[in-house]
């Protein structure tokens, strides 16, 4: 297959007339999933104006990852003030703004988020929603860390079932490699930076992950829920999107 990279006429002012960015119009058709803006280190004004400038070119709808509120409500302001071309909904506890209407789920299978403690919940939560906006079918199973491992044994036949699970845990990261001993599906691992000092802002939970002794444990970097669900996404669509 050959792809045709677009350029603007003008390659110094590609993004609502400014230089700042140079939005990807054909990575949906590379990747099969459109670009994603990181919100964080950008203003308001320029995440409404790219996201703007994807949605003119085609692409159905756009997220914004590492947004906090007040920038969302900056965001929402402009694009409401603009005619905004699509909805725009803030989901606070994942930092993510969605430009259009959330897809259909239409993945192979369900993608399961499991997080160990209720700390977790915001890259959890970054994990799930993006799964959702990639058109993943998804399933939740929060605060089962291996501190009361019979909440998570509880929810094991459930886990067995995912086509992908991402397991997100902070303080020694234990639950991946429990969740990678009981389920025959791909786990992909986020470890956070939630835990005391010696957990080092998320390095221990990233090393013992990385040194899991479960076969099939992938490791993302720490905190980042977003990753984990594109690498879910694409395993839950490898049958529909093949050939």
């Amino acid at each position: 297959m050959t792809v045709a990279f677009h350029q603007s006429e003008n390659s110094e002012s590609l993004c609502g007339g400014a230089a700042f960015a140079r939005p990807d119009y054909d990575r949906a058709m590379r990747q099969g999933a459109g670009e994603v803006i990181y919100g964080e280190g950008k203003t308001a004004e320029q995440i409404a104006a790219i996201a703007s400038s994807l949605m003119e070119a085609g692409q159905p709808r756009v997220l914004a990852t590492r947004v906090d509120a007040k920038k969302a409500d900056a965001v929402a302001a402009l694009w409401g003030d603009g005619g905004g071309i699509a909805p725009c909904a803030y989901y606070e506890t994942a930092r993510l703004v969605v430009f259009g209407d959330m897809p259909a789920p239409d993945g192979d299978g369900v993608v399961a988020v499991a997080c160990a403690g209720t700390s977790d919940l915001p890259v959890a939560e970054e994990a799930a929603l993006t799964a959702e906006f990639l058109g993943n079918e998804v399933r939740r199973f929060y605060d089962v860390g291996v501190a009361g491992i019979h909440r998570l044994l509880d929810v094991a036949d459930e886990l067995r079932a995912a086509r992908a699970v991402v397991a997100v845990a902070g303080m020694e990261g234990a639950l991946a490699s429990v969740v990678g001993g009981l389920v025959a599906a791909p786990v992909i691992a986020v470890p956070t930076s939630v835990g005391y000092g010696a957990s080092f802002g998320g390095v221990t939970a990233l090393l013992a992950m990385l040194n899991s002794c479960a076969s099939g444990v992938s490791v993302v970097n720490i905190d980042n829920g977003f990753g984990a669900a594109f690498q879910a996404s694409a395993i839950n669509h490898l049958n529909s999107r093949q050939g």
